[in-house]
């Protein structure tokens, strides 16, 4: 996985509310058990028209937005279903954070455990942060994980909270698997002991 201490980009604008897995990643996708492939259908309910076509009027199709890492959502993102899928397929389209007032548990669980970054802040510092991005779309945010800071574009900083294992798995680039292999010694040691 990788590290995850600070993010500036620009801010891709989806500013729905309940964006739920299935809308992130559509079920048919889900049939495989890795990560690739996954960019190309995320959001493609969204992306494409009925004819299979890119929808030049979705933000993730709009050039201005090609290469932006941080997505800016509405309230409660990522509820429904509890599949992995959807932050790998946030994840492979080059999304590193995503910003929102809340986030369904198990999305946010899933994101911080494959390195997606769930930015929760209050509604005000939201609404303050939609507001400067439609004056100027192109301006960019940047994200101090260390810190747990947002800078926003017009030169406001907030806090957001996150959990100290997260934190510390985000910033360092390990899943929970190999936090633990890092005290193998200290773990065989204990085990010794007890035995």
């Amino acid at each position: 996985m990788e590290p995850f201490q600070k993010l500036t980009s620009r801010v891709i604008p989806l500013l729905r509310d309940n964006i739920d897995t299935d809308q992130i990643i559509p079920a048919h996708y889900l049939k495989v058990t890795d990560k690739v492939g996954l960019a190309e259908g995320c959001f493609s309910s969204w992306r494409y028209t009925a004819g299979g076509n890119p929808d030049p009027e979705f933000v993730l199709n709009k050039p201005e937005y090609q290469g932006a890492q941080i997505l800016l959502a509405g309230d409660n993102f990522g509820c429904g279903s509890s599949r992995e899928h959807a932050p790998w397929a946030l994840f492979g389209w080059g999304i590193r954070a995503v910003i929102s007032t809340s986030f369904a548990d198990i999305f946010r669980n899933n994101a911080m455990k494959n390195g997606l970054l769930p930015v929760v802040l209050k509604a005000d510092v939201h609404t303050g942060l939609v507001g400067s991005l439609q004056s100027n779309p192109l301006s960019e945010v940047s994200i101090d994980l260390e810190n747990q800071k947002i800078s926003l574009p017009v030169g406001i900083e907030a806090t957001f909270p996150i959990d100290s294992f997260n934190k510390l798995c985000l910033l360092e680039g390990i899943d929970s698997l190999e936090y633990l292999l890092k005290h193998e010694e200290q773990i065989s040691a204990f085990e010794n002991k007890a035995s």
